[in-house]
């Protein structure tokens, strides 16, 4: 179990598969995912979000923190596995789904990722902006969670895609309408429909990434973007607000596509699923060997 720093009294509370930090200092909220089996939306992982977010909103944007009240001016989502931000859906849980026809139990879980990030795509209804850190992989939903954030920085060697159509789905939680309004329909549906993993410099010179770090200066270039900010970080989180007014994404709109992603999924094929199931045997080989490199360390 990870327990959030003691010095975030409003948001103390006990996390199986998160954990977090805040820089006084700069009102950087932190939150890192935190998994030691595959780095994926897990049940528990998106409990750990719902409740997060929650504790977030309800903090009213301030945290008893160096004896005294500190404003959050922002929340920063990354991970600490290895080379992962996150690798989106629990494919095992999917393939076993669908070949039972589970329809319900497989919209539940599309729901509870909705839920799950509803709260940060409307910035907890509080004044502050979302930045998401990526530092390796992100892919399908992991890749959606990024898009949540207002800005993306990505460290120079990090790989972006949707590779759900290899396995004739798409990505049904957020991808289209988020990239759509960050880019256009047509690189929505370039990314979506190619298949491909992108660099992050090829995501950067398309709009999706916003800012490249060099590999290992994650953090600091969060640190120095927020610096940058100091001056502006009334008229950026207003602009924030006002592009947000101007195309909103509703809860509505995301339901109605992800029960679409669910239907779909009801209608692969057998063909569909192995080809689901390589990708599963794949996370699981990528879990063994960070395991074992673990373990050196260790010894």
């Amino acid at each position: 179990m990870k327990i959030v720093s003691s010095n975030n009294r409003l948001l103390e509370a006990s996390y199986s598969q998160l954990s977090t930090r805040f820089d006084s200092g700069s009102g950087v909220l932190w939150t890192f995912m935190d998994q030691e089996s595959v780095p994926c939306f897990t049940k528990e992982l998106l409990e750990d979000f719902q409740q997060h977010h929650k504790d977030i909103e309800r903090s009213g944007g301030s945290l008893l923190a160096d004896g005294g009240m500190q404003e959050i001016r922002y929340s920063v989502l990354a991970s600490l596995t290895p080379g992962v931000f996150n690798l989106g859906g629990q494919l095992a849980l999917f393939r076993q789904l669908i070949s039972n026809k589970d329809r319900e139990t497989l919209l539940h879980y599309a729901t509870k990722c909705i839920d799950a990030f509803m709260t940060r795509l409307n910035h907890f209804n509080l004044p502050l902006a979302t930045i998401s850190l990526i530092q390796g992989d992100a892919l399908g939903g992991g890749f959606e969670a990024a898009l949540a954030s207002d800005i993306i920085i990505a460290e120079r060697s990090s790989q972006m895609g949707f590779p759900e159509i290899l396995f004739n789905l798409f990505p049904g939680m957020g991808a289209y309408s988020l990239v759509a309004r960050k880019v256009g329909t047509r690189i929505a549906e370039k990314l979506i429909l190619s298949g491909k993993i992108y660099s992050a410099e090829e995501l950067h010179a398309m709009g999706v990434v916003d800012f490249i770090a060099e590999d290992g200066e994650g953090e600091q270039a969060v640190h120095d973007w927020v610096k940058k900010q100091e001056r502006r970080s009334i008229g950026f989180i207003a602009v924030q607000k006002a592009r947000h007014r101007f195309n909103p994404i509703s809860y509505q709109e995301l339901m109605d596509i992800t029960t679409i992603w669910v239907d779909s999924a009801l209608k692969l094929s057998e063909r569909d699923l192995k080809v689901m199931e390589r990708f599963v045997r794949a996370q699981e080989r990528m879990v063994a060997q960070q395991s074992e490199m673990r373990s050196r360390n260790i010894a």
